[in-house]
């Protein structure tokens, strides 16, 4: 699997093939082709309808991408893939630059310079495909072998085809943390019983879109389904933090 290009930044004008002229929706699909090999002209012209560019329409109606509109879908497709934000986490960021603010931080603390993504998104962009042995992924966590053994066991994470991916590298890591206070995997049964109820809740929600063939509708329903899942770590957030606060009080 091919290793993602940093992402540039939305403003920023690409200075690969597509050089100064307009492109077709086709040949933006062979621009993205390397790093986004499965994105569809109706996942494109989805992102058009959410606002998140706006390509120049000719007389005729057709679309025509400047180097500029590719830059930016590049660089709203990699934060959807790679860091799971939403789309509209996405779109308020790429607004405020578009009326010339600066915003410092995208959800996590990130931030981007000028012109490119920060090192840190950058290193994520790149580990996006890759997979990690059992040993890599202690390796990469700081944590023991036995703590990946023990996690796997309890269901926190799982391999498929005996590699891990960059979720079980972040749950890994917290693990490692909530040990140090002396919270083992067996007593995080309870996490993966909770994310799987509330996986089951988000999918009951999105599944009348999700059912229909269309590549537009799966994008769609893909994007509530983050929506619903931010918004469901925002309450568990909040309800725990509002109890945490009555031990001061």
């Amino acid at each position: 699997m091919p290793v993602s290009r940093p992402a540039r930044h939305p403003a920023g004008i690409a200075s690969g093939s597509s050089g100064t002229g307009v492109l077709n929706i086709g040949e933006v699909l062979r621009e993205l082709a390397e790093d986004f090999p499965r994105v569809t002209a109706s996942k494109i012209r989805f992102l058009e309808e959410k606002g998140l560019i706006s390509p120049q329409r000719t007389r005729a109606g057709y679309r025509k991408y400047a180097g500029h509109d590719v830059e930016r879908l590049r660089f709203v497709l990699a934060l959807q893939r790679d860091q799971y934000l939403p789309l509209k986490v996405i779109k308020d960021y790429v607004d405020a630059i578009d009326r010339g603010e600066r915003p410092e931080s995208l959800p996590g603390g990130m931030t981007l310079s000028p012109r490119v993504v920060s090192d840190q998104l950058s290193r994520e962009l790149s580990a996006h495909g890759r997979r990690l042995t059992a040993e890599t992924l202690a390796a990469e966590a700081g944590a023991p072998r036995r703590l990946v053994d023990d996690l796997v066991s309890f269901g926190l994470i799982t391999a498929v085809d005996n590699r891990f991916d960059e979720h079980a590298l972040k749950i890994t890591k917290a693990c490692l943390q909530l040990e140090s206070h002396g919270i083992e995997p067996r007593h995080l049964r309870p996490f993966r019983a909770a994310a799987d109820r509330e996986l089951g809740l988000v999918e009951r929600v999105v599944a009348p879109v999700a059912s229909r063939k269309d590549v537009a509708s799966k994008a769609r329903a893909a994007e509530t389904a983050r929506e619903i899942s931010e918004l469901c770590l925002g309450l568990h957030s909040a309800l725990v933090h509002s109890h945490i606060a009555r031990m001061d009080s």
